[in-house]
């Protein structure tokens, strides 16, 4: 960041030194205070243009608060438009603290603060003074440090949440592995049925491991939206086409029904693909062996977003468990998703997947009565991204 800053900067001074060279080759032309106007006007146009190349958010203010030049980046964080106040788009304390401080003769200041909304991201702010056409600005650079913020709460939430849910397993696995190599040495019989439940404990490992990677990488970019056209239909039908086997299994049919209206999504279709399978594979888990599944591709009633509801034929669930459903490792009945394969993790990947689409999920359930878990993700917008 500093890195950037001081580049930025030298470019400005350089930029400025050719305003004020603009100013005084047009000044015999121009009446004095048309050259004192266009000198700062030819720096900020060419300043402008420099702000432009640069990857993070960069604003120009002037000695009143307004912004007097900015980049695309600083746009779409900000909200800031050329000739407004900063503070009326852009209420964060800390920065615009700092950029008081500056103001005020400061030679740099620095903020660091999280926007919440509409997914959480975390910026480090550097501010410093900057002079153009003999006037004063106060140049403010924003540095998007989400990703990195994520992935140190993704080791310390990594191994946090590993060594808790790794450690039944492998405390099952020592057991019979030291059984095996003991009592039941010269009993095949034993041997058998300790290997089997041996291998199941590591497949209940493998998922735990690969839920828990996936679930990192999602979060790691949850901050970025996707820009790509996705049909959910065509998804929904991947899914199910590769669930046979399991359906089968379970006695269970799935039936599609896509609704007329149904519009293409934004979205990237492998995270899209995994909600499909992570609701799916709940309804084949927790349905209810023999009870049919239903699929759903419909219109949103607003027409902003295209639906996705998987619905089963199982107990339901009790109301109080509804709003804690999404939380990582939070399960209804521990021994039944336990004993049925699951990790307790599919549904916090289908929130952060919505959040980075900037979806939402809808649940709906009552014991004895089945349950429904609905998904809308905004429609495709051309030239949107």
């Amino acid at each position: 960041m500093t890195l950037w800053l001081a580049l930025v900067l030298i470019a400005l001074v350089a930029l400025a030194a050719g305003a004020a060279g603009y100013a005084l080759s047009r000044r015999r032309a121009s009446p004095p205070a048309a050259a004192a106007a266009q000198a700062p006007q030819a720096g900020l146009a060419e300043i402008t243009a420099v702000l432009q190349a640069l990857p993070h958010a960069t604003v120009l203010l002037d000695e009143t608060g307004r912004v007097a030049a900015k980049n695309a980046a600083a746009a779409e964080l900000t909200g800031a438009a050329v000739g407004k106040p900063f503070a009326a788009s852009f209420r964060v304390p800390d920065l615009l603290a700092a950029i008081e401080h500056v103001r005020d003769g400061a030679e740099s200041a620095e903020a660091a603060f999280t926007l919440p909304v509409p997914v959480e991201r975390s910026i480090e702010a550097r501010v410093a003074p900057v002079e153009v056409g003999g006037r004063r600005y106060q140049l403010a650079f924003l540095h998007d440090i989400t990703a990195m913020v994520r992935v140190e709460r993704m080791r310390a939430d990594f191994v946090a949440n590993a060594s808790h849910e790794l450690r039944t397993p492998l405390t099952s696995l020592s057991g019979f592995i030291e059984t095996i190599l003991g009592p039941a040495r010269d009993d095949p019989d034993a041997t058998g049925r300790f290997l089997e439940i041996m291998q199941a404990q590591a497949q209940r490992m493998r998922r735990l491991i690969d839920d828990l990677l996936s679930l990192s990488r999602i979060e790691l970019n949850e901050h970025v939206r996707p820009a790509a056209k996705a049909d959910l239909a065509g998804i929904a039908r991947d899914v199910v086409d590769a669930a046979q086997p399991a359906l089968n299994r379970a006695g269970i049919k799935a039936v599609i029904d896509v609704a007329e209206g149904a519009r293409p999504v934004t979205g990237a279709r492998d995270e899209l693909l995994q909600i499909a399978q992570n609701l799916i594979d709940n309804a084949v888990k927790y349905g209810g062996e023999g009870g049919d599944i239903e699929v759903n591709i419909f219109p949103s009633a607003d027409g902003a977003a295209t639906a996705l509801s998987v619905s089963d034929k199982g107990p339901g669930i009790a109301r109080e468990h509804i709003p804690r459903l999404t939380e990582r490792f939070y399960r209804v009945d521990d021994a039944m998703s336990r004993e049925r394969g699951g990790t307790g993790l599919g549904l916090a990947i289908v929130k952060h997947i919505l959040n980075r689409h900037r979806g939402r999920l809808e649940i709906e359930s009552e014991p004895g009565r089945g349950s429904k878990f609905t998904v809308f993700i905004p429609v495709w917008q051309p030239g949107a991204a």
